[in-house]
């Protein structure tokens, strides 16, 4: 899968988006209930990971976690663990901890899905898409993440935290910040499938 890497800045040792999630969207009008619509040219990886959320389409994993491991894994040191960023909505089966699970896999390392919780929200409905600013984001996901000690093993893990879109890093910074303060961690790495 062709990818165009963006370096990634945060509270990280080191992080890498695969490509930009949207070439351009382009207004088609409203559809029949008033809601806006658009057509929209993606880059390779932004229409994997768009089949794979919004289709679920799963045959689109294995070329995603392959993807991850070709072009971003070298970037880092070694990997004892690969993190999925929890979920911001509920599905039966979770795209980003699937990629997790396979590029854990292909680098031979456990995926822990289990370390990092996101608790609900208190008394607010909004999505963190409909917020517009970084403040804004986290302000709203403020004490909204809790780590597990769910590693049975002594020592240090250096990690490759993984999620699936990148755009003004309060998920991911949040995730490592609580990362930072799980006594078995030592380097975090991120990776991103695209960025907004």
């Amino acid at each position: 899968m062709k990818a165009n890497l963006k370096k990634i800045e945060g509270n990280w040792d080191a992080g890498y988006a695969l490509d930009k999630h949207s070439i351009r969207s382009t207004f088609t009008g409203n559809n029949e209930y008033g809601h806006p619509t658009f057509e929209t040219e993606r880059t390779e990886v932004g229409e994997a990971v768009y089949q794979l959320k919004y289709q679920s389409d799963w045959l689109q994993v294995e070329p995603l976690a392959d993807a991850v491991v070709e072009h971003i894994v070298p970037k880092f040191g070694a990997i004892g663990l690969v993190i999925p960023v929890p979920a911001s909505r509920t599905r039966v089966r979770q795209p980003v901890n699937e990629v997790a699970e396979a590029v854990a896999k292909k680098v031979e390392v456990h995926s822990f899905e289990r370390i990092v919780t996101k608790l609900p929200a208190v008394g607010t409905n909004v999505s963190l898409k409909d917020l517009s600013t970084k403040e804004e984001k986290i302000s709203a996901l403020e004490d909204r993440f809790t780590i597990t000690d769910v590693i049975t093993e002594n020592g240090l893990w250096s990690v490759l935290v993984v999620d699936d879109l990148f755009d003004t890093g309060a998920t991911m910074e949040a995730v490592c910040k609580g990362l930072r303060n799980y006594a078995k961690i030592d380097k975090i790495y991120v990776a991103t499938l695209t960025w907004k």
